[in-house]
């Protein structure tokens, strides 16, 4: 009975809405770049997937944003990603997919944990945990390759860990998590809406 509902047509319309954001946001936007890397207004979407499908829309969400980096990385169009992929092909794709995967799981198990005590609560934690996952695992995954950054990125005098968090991560990541914190009253409105029509 719940697998029947959660694959209504509204539910599935609703799910590829959000997933051609997605591709849309990454695909088109992610070709801006503070530093050496993109940043990511595809997280707003995959917030809302999981606040209001859940943490399994979420993730999925969140590993199609992971698809289309890896994706650019293979390819050649995201030079960053791509030197990555030559040096370490199984390290990238593990990041590429484990951070946008696991942030979009994360913000809808947040949500699911505190909105019903206070649902706008639930809405900014979910927004602010997202962007914190998705960046905590990139400069993880990124420490594991920290051979190929310190031989193509890392200037003399400086090391991985400054260049990870002040030069690649450190300015997109404010600006990811500011969009986020920006768009949650919206996010909230937007599924105060749509709750509504649900009944």
């Amino acid at each position: 009975m719940e697998k029947k509902k959660f694959f209504s047509a509204k539910n599935v319309t609703g799910i590829a809405v959000l997933l051609a954001l997605v591709i849309f946001l990454q695909a088109v936007l992610g070709a801006i770049k503070i530093g050496a890397t993109s940043f990511s207004l595809v997280l707003v979407p995959i917030v809302l997937g999981g606040l209001l499908f859940g943490m399994g829309t979420g993730a999925f969400l969140g590993f199609a944003f992971g698809l289309i980096t890896f994706i650019y990385g293979v390819t050649g169009a995201d030079p960053f990603t791509a030197i990555l992929f030559n040096d370490h092909p199984l390290l990238t794709a593990l990041t590429c997919f484990g951070k946008g995967t696991a942030a979009g799981f994360c913000g809808g198990f947040i949500y699911k944990l505190l909105h019903r005590k206070n649902e706008l609560v639930g809405v900014f934690a979910a927004a602010a945990i997202v962007p914190i996952v998705n960046t905590g695992l990139f400069i993880l995954g990124a420490l594991l390759m920290s051979d190929t950054l310190s031989a193509n990125f890392v200037a003399d005098g400086t090391t991985v860990i400054y260049f990870l968090v002040i030069g690649c991560a450190g300015v997109n990541f404010l600006v990811e998590f500011a969009v986020n914190l920006l768009a949650a009253p919206a996010i909230h409105r937007v599924i105060g809406i749509i709750r509504k029509g649900r009944k």
